[in-house]
Parts: C-alpha cells; sequence; structure tokens
C-alpha cells in the first residue's frame, strides 16, 4: 500500500500482570495492549510481530516488535505516542522507520536472556515478583563451572520443555556470565537461538549443581544423553528477562 512504513519497536515490561506475550483468548497479553494502543493511535487494524514470545510473568527489558502503518506520525515519535496509551508496566524504549522486508522474527540472529535469583534467608517484599526466591546458599563456584559445559553448539533437547514443534534443538551457546548485586544473583545467556522453557531449564539445572544434587561434570552428560527427566526443574518464570534481541 503507498505511504506505508515498517516501524520497529523495541519494548521493556514488567510480565507479572500478563498472561505472556503472544495473544490469546484466556487472559490479556502485553502484545495485546500494545496493539490497542497502535490502533486507537492511527485508527488502523495493526498486526504487532514479536521478535518470539515471553510467557506468563516473564519480563523483558529489550523485546523486539514492528507493524505496518500509513500513520502520519514520525516514526521516530511513536514510542512517545504509543506510551500514553499504554499501563506503567509497559513501556515503548524507542522506535524507528525499517526495511519494509525487515521482520522482528524472521531476522533475529540472537537473543541475550538474564535470570535474576534472591538468595535470602527471608522473601524480599520488592523482588517477589522479579526473581527466583532461594533461602539457600548456592554454591555458586560450581555453578559458574557447570554452566561452561553449555558453551558451543550442542542439541538442547534435554533443556526443552514439551509442546514445541521446532525443526532442530540445535543451537549454539556464545556466553554465560554470572554477576552479584548483594543478596541478588544475575545470570545472563548469550546464543543463537533459544528452545521452549530452555534458559529456565538450565537455570534449573545450575540450580541443581548449586545445591550439591548434580555435580559440574554431570552437564555435558545430560546433553548428550538428550532426556528431558535428567535435567533440573524449570525454574520460575518471574526471574526471567528476555535482554536483547540481536539482528
Amino acid at each position: 500500500m503507498k505511504n506505508m512504513k515498517n516501524i520497529q519497536l523495541i519494548i521493556s515490561y514488567q510480565g507479572t500482570e500478563y498472561c505472556g506475550w503472544q495473544i490469546q483468548p484466556n487472559g490479556i497479553t502485553v502484545q495485546e495492549v500494545i496493539t490497542t494502543a497502535i490502533s486507537e493511535l492511527t485508527g488502523e487494524i495493526v498486526n504487532l510481530i514479536g521478535s518470539g514470545r515471553t510467557d506468563a510473568r516473564v519480563h523483558a527489558l529489550g523485546q523486539c516488535a514492528n507493524f505496518f502503518t500509513a500513520s502520519s506520525i514520525p516514526p521516530e515519535q511513536f514510542f512517545r505516542a504509543i506510551n500514553t496509551k499504554l499501563p506503567v508496566d509497559i513501556r515503548i524504549l524507542s522506535s524507528k522507520e525499517c526495511d519494509m522486508d525487515f521482520h522482528s522474527r524472521y531476522n533475529a540472529n540472537g537473543k541475550c536472556y538474564l535470570y535474576k535469583i534472591y538468595e535470602s534467608n527471608v522473601g524480599s517484599p520488592f523482588n517477589s515478583d522479579l526473581a527466583f526466591h532461594v533461602t539457600q546458599s548456592l554454591d555458586w563456584d560450581a555453578m559458574e563451572e557447570a554452566a561452561g559445559y553449555f558453551i558451543g553448539e550442542h542439541d538442547f533437547k534435554a533443556f526443552m520443555a514439551s509442546g514445541s514443534s521446532v525443526k532442530t534443538t540445535v543451537r549454539t551457546i556464545e556466553r554465560i556470565s554470572f554477576e552479584k548485586k548483594n543478596d541478588l544473583y544475575e545470570m545472563t545467556f548469550k546464543g543463537n537461538g533459544f528452545l521452549y522453557n530452555m534458559v529456565r531449564i538450565m537455570v534449573g539445572t545450575l540450580y541443581e549443581v548449586g545445591s550439591h544434587r548434580l555435580p559440574p561434570r554431570s552437564i555435558s552428560g545430560i546433553i548428550q544423553g538428550m532426556d528431558r527427566s535428567k535435567a533440573g526443574i524449570t525454574a520460575p518464570a518471574q526471574g526471567l528477562y528476555l535482554k536483547e534481541v540481536f539482528y
């Protein structure tokens, strides 16, 4: 259509009150709220394309999405206009015009996720929806050692939840880093792609290592065995953040 533009958005949201990113009939989602805001601004029915789904209670620091519009709103000002229509737990950080063939999902060549663990005898009312609370002291040295076995290209079938129909379960993990901020521990995972619940299962398995229920070297065998039942728990959703999408 003449005068159509493809607008890219970078989005941050707290996922606590939402049933994930993708529009669904069973509850309010982030995609639905933003789509409604754009439609109110432009008077258009738009299809907001995200880089991928995030589950219920999962957060985002840098989700990417795009949509097509004939609106006269300047592309670089769209984020300000959309934010006037959004609740405070969703914010568009930036907006710009991109090539007409840009697709937030299909053009992505990597993602970075952040996972937060709050280690304290008593839970924090300020972190209850933003981190995985553990009461015991974890062996973080063992967890860092174990994380090294994830690096590289592997078949991560053992670290995928059921219900996915991906063509291949082979992925490449480029980097896993750890950072401590008082009682809050942050793990960052960077890779070319992630399977359904992969980061949460990796974190859950590292948690088992940190609790001395699995030795660090067991990670290699779990990967090779490709058996989900041999990996650890699926860590809680509220500790997970989509940090950045790479193109």
